[in-house]
């Protein structure tokens, strides 16, 4: 197995590890091929076998390895079908909790979904990559969770995660993070307005913009 590091920084072991794979299939360090050890992959990184298979777990379902049972596990080629697929089920989602986040929210909901937005802002401004996207993130989940849909928040939190790892972010395809900051704002206006048919079609806008850069960038 060719040389992979773990990232500066990451929430958790196992998403390190799922990062590390990632970027050693972008860099062309683990092919298709090939099956790769679980326990290899643990001892190079310098952690234990848990948060390797944990982040294996969470690499197959994205759709980027194969688990091989007692073997190990394989790299597959991301798919623009995969991407398709995710966006499908968000676009199911997230355009309809926009509008229900209008006019249904609270205000002090709002005013989070504010602070999230201002600090996308702030990270836009500086080209601040690593602080915008988890910010970005934050105002998806904050969205969600004011339409009053615990559940479709965790379910885009793992779509989003899977969609991550396929690919780099559409930032490296054709939009800035002024332009991306620039989507969320018009959605965030029509919410904080109550306006909940021009929050819906400003995420869903927001959505399918998204969709088509990353798939653009996955077909062949």
């Amino acid at each position: 197995m060719r040389a992979l590091s773990m990232p500066a920084e990451a929430p958790s072991l196992a998403d390190a590890v799922a990062q590390a794979v990632r970027d050693g299939v972008a860099a062309g360090e683990l092919v298709p091929e090939r099956t790769y050890s679980v326990y290899q992959l643990a001892d190079q990184l310098g952690v234990s076998r848990s948060p390797v298979r944990e982040a294996m777990l969470r690499l197959a379902e994205a759709g980027l390895v194969e688990i091989r049972r007692n073997r190990g596990f394989r790299v597959l080629p991301p798919r623009a079908h995969d991407v398709e697929e995710i966006i499908e089920i968000r676009l199911a989602l997230e355009p309809a909790a926009a509008r229900k986040a209008a006019l249904r929210g609270t205000d002090a909901q709002h005013a989070e979904i504010r602070s999230a937005l201002d600090a996308m802002a702030a990270a836009a401004a500086r080209g601040d990559d690593a602080s915008f996207w988890p910010a970005d993130r934050t105002l998806h989940d904050l969205l969600l969770r004011a339409s009053g849909n615990a559940r479709a928040a965790a379910v885009v939190d793992r779509l989003r995660s899977a969609t991550a790892l396929l690919g780099p972010p559409t930032t490296a395809r054709g939009r800035t993070l002024t332009e991306i900051h620039a989507e969320h704002e018009v959605v965030v206006a029509a919410v904080l307005a109550r306006d909940g048919t021009a929050a819906e079609a400003a995420m869903r806008a927001h959505l399918e913009a998204t969709g088509r850069l990353l798939i653009a960038h996955l077909r062949p």
